[in-house]
């Protein structure tokens, strides 16, 4: 009991020191993650935008940012771990294993990652096509991600469909047949006219034979706006055939303010 207090003396500094080195490798594991995480997102914004500037094609883009992200994500766990002393041979080593069971519960999930390459490497489709099909909602693609492609309907509502869905059932591409949407706007200069002016509208298009008709490519006239100053804006949404969308659009704008003004709602200036 007599050399206890002698001891815990001697012992203090020692235990100090080793307390005071761990706690740093942990802030600096922890700045290093914080860091990583960080410039993992700088490398993908980056990444898209540099894409962005080039030609690579959009439906690629989102894909490689993200792949890009994780990257850096992943080699700066690892240096976090070695940091504080983990042997990063017996982390893998773990992971692998931990992987592979996780992998067996998630393989919904590992299956949209691979339909995402697969769609991104034979290309049925690309980033503003029209597709619809047992597995896809009807409407215009958005974005190929890894998991989900995005896809926009006709109303407007976006969709998120599964790629597993899109790759494992018939998908009709409208868009390689060479059609294309065309939007036209039209102010009104009264708001009460927004009804009428959208029937004579939806005859208007109706009579249009460059028009193109079905549940998927049906045209819609909609309000895109009530401006402040009073009125409103409605737009024409329609599916042409490509060699007619120059014409069709300049067409249908001339032909939509004369009918308009002739079923008396007035146009706006």
């Amino acid at each position: 009991m007599n050399d206890l207090l002698p001891r815990l003396l001697h012992f203090q500094p020692s235990l100090l020191v080793t307390l005071t080195h761990d706690a740093l490798h942990v802030v600096l594991a922890v700045a290093i993650l914080t860091i990583g995480w960080w410039l993992s997102n700088r490398v993908g914004a980056s990444f898209a935008k540099l894409l962005a500037h080039t030609r690579a094609d959009p439906t690629l883009a989102p894909m490689l940012a993200a792949l890009g992200t994780w990257a850096v994500r992943v080699l700066v766990f690892i240096v976090a771990l070695s940091e504080v002393g983990i042997a990063t041979a017996s982390v893998l080593a773990v992971l692998g294993a931990a992987g592979l069971a996780i992998g067996l519960a998630l393989q919904g999930t590992l299956q949209n990652i691979a339909a995402g390459m697969m769609l991104l490497m034979l290309r049925p489709f690309r980033v503003g096509d029209v597709i619809e099909g047992s597995g896809a909602v009807a409407g215009i693609v958005r974005e190929v991600g890894l998991f989900t492609t995005r896809i926009e309907r006709s109303d407007g509502n976006l969709v998120f469909v599964p790629n597993s869905q899109i790759w494992s059932n018939p998908v009709i591409n409208y868009s390689s047949s060479g059609t294309q949407r065309i939007e036209i706007e039209v102010g009104l200069a009264q708001r009460k006219d927004v009804d009428a002016a959208i029937g004579e509208l939806k005859k208007l298009v109706a009579d249009e034979p460059r028009v193109l008709t079905g549940s998927t490519l049906a045209p819609m006239v909609t309000v895109a706006d009530y401006p402040d100053k009073g009125g409103a804006t409605l737009r024409i949404a329609a599916w042409v055939r490509t060699p007619d969308a120059s014409l069709t659009s300049g067409d249908l704008q001339s032909h939509a303010q004369a009918a308009l003004e002739e079923a008396g709602c007035p146009v706006a200036a």
